[in-house]
């Protein structure tokens, strides 16, 4: 492990200095490359998905696990986005005079290296890996023990890439064992690796928040809402709530719990209800809800529970008020979205609820970086420090200041 901290600091000095199109040209590279050895990636996926399966896993984790031809040409199109993207680094975020006579200006530059701990998903493999190597970083990455070939197979065509635009290969990193002291050591290496990202679930990010002795990027539970106001309009409700919910239940952008107006529970709940138990959803619901055939009573531990799976918890409100306090006790700072055709209520959900992200009239599972325009997303950061929402190639960028004078000296 201290070898390859050394080998990813030595890359990140070399990547601090490359231009924007012999990085362009490495994510390119990789792109063709990975879309040669579509075959070999399905074949290592294959052998995690019996890995997984042997283990245990549910459904929806061999969901997040599985890839496919589609899935294969996603991350290759996601390559293709983040080379295409405008470079982060040496951008002037701010500048401006001093009567003094100084010339400041605020420019983007490289954190260092970036450490990327995950579960289950490969293509994380691809997307940090190339939003580290856009914003000028190393990348350290130690993906889940279940894909491991998976992400080994996509990682090498990461490697082509940067041997093909002249990078150091180092500059990507793919930890090659499934030992869990692998995530000990990152999480204790001061000085070798500047910030860690978490993308899993709420045993590792609480794993990493609690034994990390370097800068964390701060990855919580995506216990996301959708709530129904009075002045929603059934259609959008209706495609809205079932997209939010079935469309992939096992990402955090998937809705974990239904809010609707009294108003609205009387106009259209049956009507949602039957929508999402047609595609499987099991509907654990409060009192009013129970009303409703096939609805099963809520838990205590129901309301504020990350399922990632086909599974809602669902509860009457009396408005916007108490929708708002709900979502602020049990909401987990994710994605919270509000169906309504009323401006003023949208207008004062997205003012008083707390959260990374805010839709309106629109599904949570636009959650994702690539649907933001990012091209990829390293993760969602529901802390309020750096980085909050996807986090793309400008969220892994520091700054620094460039002061210009004329032999400008201080009274």
């Amino acid at each position: 492990m201290n070898m390859l901290f050394a080998q990813a600091r030595a890359a990140a000095r070399a990547l601090a200095l490359a231009g924007s199109d012999q990085k362009q040209a490495a994510l390119d590279a990789a792109a063709a490359a990975l879309e040669r050895r579509r075959a070999d990636v399905l074949s290592a996926n294959a052998r995690d998905l019996a890995f997984a399966e042997k283990k245990g896993l549910s459904p929806a984790m061999l969901d997040r696990l599985r890839l496919d031809e589609d899935r294969i040409g996603s991350i290759v199109q996601g390559l293709r986005a983040v080379a295409a993207q405008p470079d982060p680094v040496g951008e002037v975020m701010e500048a401006w005079e001093r009567p003094s006579g100084l010339s400041i200006r605020r420019v983007r530059t490289p954190i260092g290296v970036v450490g990327v701990i995950y579960e289950s998903r490969p293509n994380v493999t691809a997307d940090a890996g190339a939003l580290c190597l856009k914003s000028g970083n190393a990348a350290i990455l130690r993906g889940g023990s279940e894909s491991l070939h998976s992400s080994q197979a996509i990682h090498a065509a990461l490697v082509e890439g940067l041997r093909t635009a002249g990078l150091p290969e180092r500059a990507i990193q793919l930890i090659p064992t499934r030992d869990r002291a692998a995530v000990g050591e990152m999480l204790a290496a001061q000085g070798l690796i500047d910030v860690i990202v978490p993308r899993g679930g709420r045993s590792l990010v609480g794993r990493v928040q609690s034994e990390a002795r370097v800068p964390v990027f701060s990855h919580l539970d995506g216990i996301n809402h959708v709530y129904v106001h009075a002045a929603a309009d059934p259609v959008k409700a209706e495609a809205v709530v079932v997209n939010s919910k079935t469309r992939r239940t096992g990402i955090c952008g998937a809705a974990e719990c239904l809010l609707m107006d009294r108003e609205s529970f009387a106009a259209q709940g049956a009507a949602l209800v039957a929508a999402l138990q047609a595609l499987g959803t099991q509907i654990r619901g409060d009192r009013h809800f129970q009303t409703l055939p096939g609805v099963q009573a809520a838990g205590p531990d129901d309301f504020g529970c990350e399922f990632l799976d086909n599974i809602i918890a669902a509860r009457v409100v009396s408005g916007p008020g108490e929708a708002i306090a709900h979502i602020a006790q049990y909401g987990s700072g994710h994605t919270e979205c509000i169906v309504t055709e009323d401006a003023a209520v949208a207008g004062r959900f997205a003012r008083e609820v707390d959260a990374a992200i805010i839709m309106h009239n629109a599904s949570t599972q636009f959650a994702d970086g690539g649907e933001f325009g990012m091209g990829a997303e390293i993760g969602i950061a529901t802390g309020k420090l750096h980085a909050r929402g996807p986090v793309g190639a400008r969220e892994l960028t520091s700054f620094k200041y460039l002061v210009h004078g004329e032999g400008t000296v201080r009274p």
